[in-house]
């Protein structure tokens, strides 16, 4: 089984730690914003190229796909390219009480997605539930991601706690902008990293390379 918790990036702990989180956050997000509308649509289109070409992604036949918000990068085209490849979409929701994600399948983005927790587009709850374990492939959402696969996440731990339940065979894949990338990621020993970064320009191993 791969090893997705080796490390820590960083030898902070505690109050530090979490500083160090929301100050790289906060630093990011302002340059994810401040990419031109029009540069975010023409990488938008690179990366799901990218993402659509892997072996895992292709092989795959129940995939998790997180559709987008604010300036993150449009994954609509990858969902898309599931659907029309056969392949089971799923989407998560937002459970509050719980704080933890639930899972659904979507046959129709437009139709079965709604703005829901913080405005994220999330499947409607009468849409089918998909239990975790049948996931094969994830494109795991984040703020900032290093060479090494550390995930800087918006701070909720909805994808950490999601991870753990998923089967050790799953492939973890992110996509993200070249502004995105960090040398070096907050991290703790527990944090969860992905298998490839795809950006509009290069693909970075992570914990693994196709």
């Amino acid at each position: 089984m791969l090893d997705r918790t080796a490390g820590p990036e960083t030898e902070l702990t505690g109050a530090a730690l979490r500083e160090a989180k929301r100050a790289l956050r906060a630093q990011v997000i302002a340059a994810r914003d401040a990419l031109d509308p029009a540069y975010r649509v023409t990488a938008s289109q690179l990366i799901c190229a990218r993402v659509e070409a892997l072996p895992s992604f292709a092989a795959a036949r129940v995939v998790l796909v997180t559709l987008p918000f604010g300036s993150e990068w449009d994954t609509r085209p990858l969902a898309q390219s599931a659907l029309a490849s056969a392949k089971t979409l799923v989407v998560p929701r937002v459970n509050s009480a719980t704080r933890m994600l639930e899972l659904h399948a979507i046959g129709d983005i437009a139709a079965d997605a709604t703005p829901g927790f913080h405005d994220i587009p999330e499947p409607l709850p009468t849409m089918p539930r998909i239990d975790a374990a049948t996931i094969d492939w994830v494109l795991v959402p984040g703020v900032a991601f290093n060479a090494q696969g550390y995930r800087l996440g918006y701070g909720g731990g909805f994808y950490d706690r999601l991870m753990t339940t998923l089967k050790p065979t799953a492939a973890r894949i992110a996509g993200a902008f070249d502004a995105q990338i960090a040398p070096r990621i907050p991290a703790a020993a527990h944090d969860l990293r992905v298998d490839l970064i795809v950006t509009e320009s290069r693909i970075l191993p992570g914990v693994r390379q196709e």
